[in-house]
């Protein structure tokens, strides 16, 4: 019987959370973490690396950043290019 109770509750919890971050988002104020690289970093990165000079461990220290986010920032480019949409 306590346990219903409690999963009702974790389930109005969620609901309450849910509707909350839908607001925010209307409001502009559901932001995120921010991204490790700007606009321009990540564009300057993409035009080295098109250069051929670097290899991405080399760009990730560069920019002081993980290997992962050299190629989250790859695969986003490609898919800009291909498709015209970011996101």
């Amino acid at each position: 019987m306590v346990a219903t109770f409690a999963e009702f509750e974790a389930d109005l919890l969620s609901l309450r959370t849910r509707e909350g971050m839908l607001v925010a988002k209307g409001k502009g104020r559901l932001k995120g973490k921010p991204p490790k690289l700007s606009t321009s970093q990540q564009a300057h990165l993409i035009k080295l690396l098109e250069a051929g000079e670097h290899t991405i461990p080399e760009l990730a220290e560069l920019f002081s950043v993980s290997r992962a986010t050299v190629y989250r920032v790859i695969q986003r480019a490609e898919r800009v290019r291909l498709t015209g949409v970011d996101g």
